[in-house]
């Protein structure tokens, strides 16, 4: 199984994707462990500030000594030099908020799995043109899953992730999955500002493992 396939077979079978991002590089580390002892191996590091990158680098370097099946990955990816940087940094995938097809095309050289964010039936059929294995449905919570119901049999086979806005309860994620998605992206609801400022790890773990407990109920 290549890497791309290993990856997306991952992210399915643990069925959601938590991402964040602290400036902080040792919040950044306990964080991640945190959520990767309450039972996540696919996780997605957010590029959205000045530290992302060295933040990322120190990740990769703490996986190996603690979290060794970790699969870490970018997101708020927009430009090939950013993409670039993450894969020299050892991004395991890379996620998009927007279709670039100069960046698919060198993720894909690189051999990662590509996961675009897209709005519309059309920027879906140019991320299937670049070659998107896992599409993001973003933002979710504008779009919501009526909009996903009524496109999805236009992309057959498709496999999309809602991301933005989709929640801890067994109702909102149950919603998702009904309407046949593969898994949900998890953000500031699972790990929210208070969790990280004020360093609820106790909370997080809970909520981790639950929200994992329910994805697995339903699937």
């Amino acid at each position: 199984m290549d890497k791309k396939s290993m990856l997306l077979k991952a992210i399915t079978d643990q069925g959601m994707l938590p991402l964040f991002f602290h400036a902080d590089e040792q919040k950044s580390i306990e964080i991640t462990q945190t959520v990767y002892d309450a039972g996540v191996r696919v996780i997605e590091y957010t590029n959205r500030g000045k530290e992302a990158l060295s933040n990322f680098k120190k990740l990769k370097e703490a996986a190996l000594k603690t979290m060794p099946e970790l699969q870490l990955g970018i997101g708020t990816i927009k430009t090939p030099a950013e993409a670039q940087d993450f894969i020299d940094a050892g991004a395991d995938f890379i996620v998009c908020p927007i279709v670039v097809p100069e960046v698919a095309e060198l993720i894909n050289k690189s051999g990662l799995l590509w996961i675009p964010g897209c709005m519309t039936p059309t920027e879906i059929a140019l991320a299937q043109k670049h070659g998107a294995g896992l599409i993001k449905i973003f933002p979710a919570n504008i779009l919501g899953q009526e909009f996903l119901a009524s496109i999805k049999e236009l992309f057959r086979g498709q496999l999309f992730m809602p991301t933005g806005g989709v929640d801890l309860s067994k109702e909102n994620i149950a919603s998702w999955f009904k309407v046949g998605v593969c898994a949900v992206g998890m953000g500031s609801k699972l790990i929210s500002k208070d969790v990280m400022e004020g360093g609820d790890y106790e909370l997080l773990a809970k909520n981790t493992k639950e929200v994992l407990a329910v994805i697995k109920s339903i699937k």
